[in-house]
């Protein structure tokens, strides 16, 4: 059996009631172009095949991806690139598939954040993602305005995805346990983002904001906005970035743009 590796942070996944429940939450249909992100040693592999049209995995762990290649390569509808998810062409594949995917992954907690972010990039062709993930992070992805656990991540997906907690997974569903508990969550990609989302400033604006959380928007933004100009949207510029909701994040991601362009007509 080939152990999980460090510098992956790989663990896997063996309760079969967790395995099945997974399973039965994404529920694969005929139709679908599933994408399976590090199948490590293929404990949902199998299950999802049965139900999906087709299955592409992305592993980078070379003898984890050799392994899967034995079990699973007589089936046509299966498919294994040996790939870092972080680099993958998500657009290619979904062109090649000839439509959206549906992304599923256990996936690595050192690479999560960053390969959301990714994934988020390539979401027009994404219908859905399911994704294990360390609880904490998932607090992040679904809390709301003013709650302890809202931030930048989940401020960034929002306007692309609709977020689920599914359900709650202890250390005890993996090989070897990690010192975290894990939390299971859905991802449905909108169809159109709203246009405030999609002001080029808007990462910019609220990475900015969440970048120095403890300072008021008059101070954390002031190298886009004045606190005159924040006021203007009709957001407190003494607020913190921890009290506003998304379409907030747009309307001064909106306004910086503005101020951005007046200051290169100037010059």
């Amino acid at each position: 059996m080939i152990r999980a590796r460090k510098r992956f942070g790989q663990h896997f996944l063996h309760d079969p009631a967790v395995i099945a429940r997974i399973v039965q939450s994404i529920a694969t249909r005929a139709a679908d172009s599933v994408v399976e992100i590090g199948p490590g040693r293929g404990a949902l592999t199998a299950q999802l095949l049965a139900g999906a049209g087709s299955l592409d995995a992305v592993e980078i762990d070379r003898d984890l991806a050799d392994a899967l290649q034995a079990r699973f390569g007589s089936e046509p509808r299966w498919h294994l690139h040996r790939a870092d998810a972080l680099e993958f062409d998500w657009r290619a594949l979904a062109a090649t598939r000839g439509s959206r995917l549906r992304v599923i992954g256990n996936l690595p907690y050192n690479i999560s954040t960053p390969l959301l972010f990714r994934l988020l990039e390539a979401a027009d062709v994404i219908s859905d993602m399911h994704f294990m993930l360390q609880k904490e992070v998932v607090d992040r992805i679904v809390a709301a305005p003013g709650s302890r656990d809202y931030g930048r991540l989940g401020v960034m997906l929002s306007p692309r995805a609709a977020a689920k907690r599914l359900f709650d997974v202890g250390a005890g569903a993996f090989q070897p346990p990690p010192k975290v508990n894990s939390a299971f969550v859905r991802l449905d990609i909108v169809g159109t983002p709203p246009a405030w989302s999609r002001e080029p400033l808007y990462g910019e604006v609220v990475t900015a904001a969440f970048g120095q959380r403890r300072k008021t928007l008059r101070n954390s933004l002031r190298n886009y906005l004045s606190g005159d100009a924040i006021a203007a949207t009709g957001i407190d510029p003494g607020a913190r970035a921890e009290t506003l909701s998304p379409p907030q994040f747009g309307a001064l991601a909106q306004a910086a743009a503005v101020v951005r362009a007046a200051a290169a007509t100037i010059r």
